[in-house]
């Protein structure tokens, strides 16, 4: 299987699946002398990890992570750094009953026929358990940018939706509920809304906006390494992404181009962001913000249709432990992939300058 790095000078390879013994990761290309808040990292992955909540998953897994290499007296030192992530907390006879079936929009159809083996227990490497190890290296990655700002958070649920952009919005108040809306009534409805989803064993999608502030200007390259392209991969690589828009986004082809563009300052600043930070590729030190859209979660705990591995039509019921809503926990995975983009690029300025 291919495809398991992320990053050029920054970058990180990932292993391990949902119901094995260990998730993993590898850093590679991290700078020397990085004195590592190892708390922060720790709270990060506290952020995502399962059973935080009434509206997430009920898997209880700690998401400890310990690190084995790349740091000494809590420095980085430039060489590869090793961290591993136990499972302690599956229950795989919870998937026997798919074994031989696929939930539909799952991976486990384009799995079977793309290796003809998968490990079924918790979707295996399709797991978006394997997150985890993402926003390990994310949270590295944070440290590394220093002052650079990431700002994530639950800007919709289904139909219900906080209109209202984010320089009206306190993003000190992302962390204060458990749906991670920083708009304290629309979180009530949001967190209400996936609780009644997950009583008829349905599940719902969402949106999740981020902002990132104090970029420097000058990060990404102008032709194929784009910055918003390179940001627009590594969310669309998130489990269950099926949309990212930055800036205006998709409502900018209905503006006017005097409506759209971004008139100057005199520093160089502009006065409007319909560019959302990013020009031909290239940060130009305005806020970047964009939008990530993520699908309903595809394991329903009520009845279905699906196939068999014959091509049989069979009845299908989800069981187990599983997210009505993802969103809520996908908050700190979008930081994570943000920082990463920026920490890669950030490196590769800097043997340019």
């Amino acid at each position: 299987m291919a495809g398991n790095s992320f990053g050029k000078l920054f970058n990180i390879t990932t292993y391990g699946e949902s119901h094995g013994p260990a998730l993993g990761g590898v850093i590679d290309g991290c700078p020397p002398g990085i004195e590592l808040d190892m708390e922060a990292i720790q709270n990060e992955l506290n952020r995502r990890k399962p059973g935080q909540s009434a509206i997430v998953t009920q898997r209880k897994e700690p998401d400890g992570v310990k690190f084995y290499s790349g740091i000494f007296e809590g420095k980085t030192t430039g060489t590869p750094i090793g961290f591993v992530i136990e499972n302690t907390n599956q229950k795989s006879h919870d998937y026997s009953h798919i074994k031989d079936s696929y939930r539909p929009s799952h991976a486990d159809y384009t799995y079977d026929k793309k290796y003809g083996i998968r490990d079924y227990r918790g979707g295996g490497r399709s797991s978006a358990r394997e997150t985890a190890c993402r926003v390990v290296a994310g949270a590295i990655a944070k440290q590394v940018l220093k002052d650079v700002e990431i700002y994530a958070y639950v800007s919709s649920v289904g139909t219900i939706k906080l209109d209202k952009p984010y320089t009206d919005i306190d993003l000190s108040q992302i962390e204060s509920n458990i749906v991670r809306c920083p708009d304290q009534q629309m979180a009530a409805k949001m967190e209400q809304y996936i609780k009644e989803v997950r009583s008829k064993g349905d599940t719902v999608g969402g949106i999740i906006s981020c902002v990132i502030k104090n970029v420097p200007v000058g990060l990404g390259e102008p032709v194929f390494d784009k910055l918003h392209a390179e940001l627009g991969k590594a969310m669309l690589s998130i489990n269950a992404v099926k949309g990212f828009e930055y800036g205006s986004g998709f409502n900018g082809s209905t503006m006017y181009g005097s409506e759209h563009n971004d008139a100057f300052n005199a520093d160089g600043s502009t006065k409007t962001n319909y560019s959302g930070g990013v020009q031909g590729g290239i940060s130009n030190g305005m806020d970047i913000y964009f939008n990530v859209a993520f699908k309903p979660v595809a394991t329903l705990i009520q009845k279905y249709e699906t196939i068999d591995k014959k091509g049989d039509i069979v009845e299908m019921q989800g069981k187990g432990r599983h997210d009505p809503c993802v969103v809520p926990r996908a908050v700190p995975i979008v930081e994570a992939m943000a920082a990463l983009v920026l920490a890669d690029f950030y490196l590769i300025n800097k043997i340019y300058s």
